[in-house]
Formats: structure tokens, C-alpha cells, sequence
């Protein structure tokens, strides 16, 4: 929450150390001046803010969370700071970050050989270069693991040939990473675009993340070279380590969201007058207002101990899905009440509760759904799997 006694009241603002909140309030700056401004034009144009890139690339925002190749080595509380402030102005914006340094930066550094990390992530970092991370299929979003995009060796390389599908930055990205199928099982491949071969569409008529790039791919016999593969990458376990970076930065992110609802609600409800006094005077008001807030304050907590659990060396896969399924679902709950709270305001996008609401809908969904992640809490604590793979 913002800096001030009565919306801090367990004092979090004192875990942060002094360079974290410098990160954080350097961003909230440059989001409160590039990016908020111009969020209610874009979501309903859908269109994506190109000229911010460079300003976020100016900040290190790209690979923060990497250390060397260009990248600003930051904590995971300030990684995750970063992410909460994006989320405040769209959930879209995060994704375009979260996209290019949790999931594209971070397959490459995690699974890539030197000379590949060495050449693309400084360009990454510098916004020069667009990453997607090419997993999801039309028939496989929750199960990647049946895929059917296919990688067949030849005397050059590579043969790709599949189709890969909600892919953010799909129709901006100059690199994909591409996750499929080869006779020594599921690997990663840097495929630069655009080269032949290669189909890209967009997803049109969204009515969630708007503001983001989203499209669809297709592999048609295009040649990769033996240079292309990410020699480390060995199976789907090494996708869902991208993935959980990711999912760590959305259990931050989507606090943000809520938080920028509950502040425009919060001031709503003091300003709106209804029989003589503020609605905020009513009990029924306050009752909300107070649970909601109690709700934001735990996620809170939650992304900040996952975050000290990383930097401890501690972090367990099972409490990232716990982070994300949990704070995604509490800044959802906290965006309808506060859609209902500001009354028939709360439709128009002069308020951005709705947009976030609605973005929240997609982001409850992707990085593996509420229902996914229950279930990974629930190996965790009976050591019995209740899906396969």
C-alpha cells in the first residue's frame, strides 16, 4: 500500500531494505508518468504502448532478477517490487515484462550455453531484442507435456514443424523460444524471427489483457540450426523452472492490481455522498473496505516470504503455487467487491477497477489455473500425485 500509517498498519514498508524501496519508487515514478496515463486509451484500442520499452529497458526492469549479461542482478524483493508497481497501471505490462525476462531471459540464462547467453541477453536487456516462450497448443494449455510440436534432426540441424498458441509477444518477438518434442525427449530452441516457415496470428476481440500482444504460431518445416538448441534443457521440468519465476512475479504483480482497486475505491467511498454522509461512513461500507484490505495485506506478506525463501535458498515450488493461486484469487475477489462498491461508476473505464478485473479473470487462468496449482500444493502434502505426468 502507499506510504502512510493508516494503509500500513503492519508496517511491511519496514521489511523492504533501502535499496529495494529506491527500486520500487523508481518505477512507481515511471509508471505513474509513462504508463498510467495512457492505459485507458490502449486497453480500448488494443493496442500495445511501444514507446514505454525503451523507458522500462532504461531501468533494468528487463532480467532484473539475473546476475551479469547486462542485467541489474536486483533482489527477489525487488524483483517482485518491480512486478507489483507494472501491475498497478495494466496486467498486461507485467506480462510484457514477465514474458521477456521470467520466462524468454530466463531459459536462456537457466538453460543456454555461454556464447547464447552472451549474445542474446544484453540485447534482451536492453529492450533491443523481443522475447517470446513459445509451450501452450491449441489442444495442450494445461498438460504442455502433450505436445505435438516435433523437432526431427537432419544433416543441417533441425526440422520444427507444430503450432503453439496464447503466446504473449507473439507478433513482436524476434526470438522465440520454442518448446518441443525430439527423439531424446522435450528440448528448448531459440528460433529468430521472422524466418520462413513461420506463421504468426494475433488473437483479436479479447476482452481481458487488451493491452498485450497475444497470437498464435506455426511451424511449418522450418530449419533450425544444431546452434539453436538450449543444451540444457532437458524435459518439461526445465520449462516449469521458467515457469515458476514467472508465477513468482505474478503472486507480486496481481497485488498491485488489487491495490491500485482498493485505492480508487477507498477514495470513492470517503468522496461519495449518499443520505448526508460519505458511503464510507456505513457499516456495511467499512466492513468491505476492512476485509479487503486485511485480504491485500496477507498477499503481501505471502509474496514477501516466498521472496526471503528465495533469497535463503529455501523456495519450494509447491509455496510458489501457493503464492500464485492464492494472491491471483484475492486481487480477483477484491477487484469484483470493489466493482461493486463504486456502483454504477464502476463499469466506466474512467475507473480502472473493471479493467483490472477483467484482466485478473485471464491471469487467475494462465501460469496454470487455481485448480493446477491446488493440486501441486496437494503432492506436497501427501506425497501422492492426483493428476499424471
Amino acid at each position: 500500500m502507499e506510504n502512510s500509517n493508516n494503509q500500513d498498519m503492519l508496517g511491511i514498508e519496514r521489511l523492504l531494505s533501502v535499496e529495494e524501496r529506491q527500486i520500487r519508487d523508481s518505477v512507481r515514478d515511471f509508471v505513474n508518468a509513462e504508463i498510467v496515463p495512457i492505459t485507458k486509451q490502449h486497453f480500448r484500442d488494443a493496442i500495445f504502448p511501444e514507446y514505454v520499452v525503451k523507458g522500462m529497458a532504461g531501468l533494468g526492469i528487463f532480467g532484473a532478477h539475473i546476475d551479469g549479461y547486462g542485467c541489474a542482478g536486483v533482489s527477489p524483493v525487488g524483483y517482485g517490487l518491480i512486478m507489483q508497481e507494472l501491475e498497478k497501471a495494466d496486467s498486461a505490462i507485467r506480462s510484457f515484462a514477465s514474458v521477456q525476462s521470467s520466462l524468454a531471459m530466463t531459459a536462456i540464462w537457466l538453460h543456454g550455453s555461454e556464447e547464447q547467453k552472451n549474445h542474446w541477453l544484453p540485447l534482451m536487456a536492453e529492450g533491443k531484442v523481443i522475447g517470446a516462450f513459445a509451450l501452450t497448443e491449441p489442444d495442450h494449455g494445461s498438460d504442455p507435456g502433450s505436445m505435438t510440436t516435433f523437432a526431427s534432426p537432419n544433416t543441417k540441424g533441425w526440422i520444427l514443424n507444430g503450432e503453439k498458441f496464447w503466446i504473449t509477444n507473439a507478433s513482436r518477438a524476434n526470438v522465440i523460444v520454442v518448446w518441443a518434442k525430439t527423439p531424446d525427449g522435450i528440448k528448448a530452441f531459440i528460433l529468430e524471427a521472422p524466418v520462413k516457415g513461420l506463421s504468426v496470428s494475433e488473437i483479436k476481440n479479447k476482452l481481458s489483457l487488451r493491452i498485450s500482444s497475444t497470437g498464435s504460431l506455426a511451424f511449418e518445416n522450418i530449419q533450425l540450426s544444431n546452434d539453436s538448441i538450449l543444451e540444457k534443457s532437458k524435459g518439461l521440468s526445465s520449462a516449469l523452472q521458467c515457469l515458476n519465476y514467472a508465477r513468482f512475479g505474478i503472486a507480486w504483480g496481481v497485488m498491485g492490481a488489487a491495490e491500485a482497486c482498493l485505492t480508487e475505491t477507498l477514495n470513492y467511498t470517503m468522496q461519495r455522498t449518499q443520505f448526508s454522509r460519505p458511503i464510507a461512513a456505513y457499516q456495511l461500507v467499512q466492513s468491505k473496505l476492512a476485509d479487503m484490505y486485511t485480504e491485500l495485506s496477507v498477499g503481501q506478506l505471502l509474496a514477501y516470504q516466498i521472496a526471503d525463501n528465495k533469497r535463503s535458498g529455501t523456495l519450494h515450488h509447491s509455496q510458489i503455487s501457493m503464492a500464485k493461486y492464492r494472491n491471483t484469487q484475492t486481487a480477483l475477489d477484491i477487484a469484483r467487491t470493489c466493482r461493486d462498491l463504486l456502483g454504477a461508476s464502476g463499469v466506466l473505464d474512467d475507473f480502472v477497477t473493471m479493467r483490472h478485473m477483467m484482466n485478473l479473470e485471464a491471469v487467475n487462468t494462465y501460469e496454470g489455473t487455481r485448480h493446477m496449482h491446488q493440486l501441486a500444493i496437494g503432492k506436497h502434502l501427501t506425497g501422492i500425485a492426483a493428476f499424471d505426468g
